[in-house]
């Protein structure tokens, strides 16, 4: 899972990390006093040789929009077992949330603090593609439990928007 970290959306193809870390600093500066839910997500999506993962940063202006890009990953197999795929996710996900190191996440709060009694806010999240109904349910417990011990709040569905709904449009 070391490939490399390049990124994309519809807008540019080949972003690196810190060409993503100064997108969000522009998204954020065009409106600091909003809310903002900066989240990572993975889902997959078994083909016939291989299943294919994505990965999403999704970063949200409550009410007012969203910029994203996304990062894909391959695995040369098809990977039928669900605890083996949500936990490829999951793995996923934790990678590109360890990319936003505490220097980077102190540096997009800091655009938002001189408007923090103006509503400003960010909360980062990690957002998995599992829920209470359908064969993930048992997983929860275990991966909720990964991302929490990362110290980062972790979301299922219906609350996993970037995992479930971004990153699975991708994935086909």
């Amino acid at each position: 899972m070391n490939e490399s970290f390049t990124f994309y959306n519809v807008s540019e193809k080949q972003m690196t990390f810190p060409v993503v870390i100064e997108r969000i600093k522009g998204f954020i500066q065009k409106d600091p006093r909003s809310e903002y839910v900066l989240s990572i997500g993975s889902d997959s999506h078994v083909h016939q040789t291989e299943t294919k993962f994505i990965t999403a940063i999704h970063l949200h202006r409550k009410g007012k929009g969203a910029w994203g890009c996304l990062k894909n990953y391959c695995v040369k197999r098809p990977v039928f077992s669900v605890r083996e795929k949500i936990s490829i996710e999951t793995t996923l996900s934790q990678e590109v949330a360890y990319l936003f190191t505490s220097k980077y996440l102190v540096d997009l709060s800091d655009l938002l603090i001189p408007f923090t009694d103006e509503g400003a806010d960010l909360l980062f999240e990690i957002h998995l593609d599992i829920g209470r109904k359908g064969m993930t349910k048992e997983l929860i417990q275990e991966m909720t439990g990964r991302i929490e011990a990362m110290g980062i709040e972790a979301k299922i569905k219906p609350d996993s928007y970037a995992a479930f709904s971004y990153a699975n449009r991708y994935t086909r």
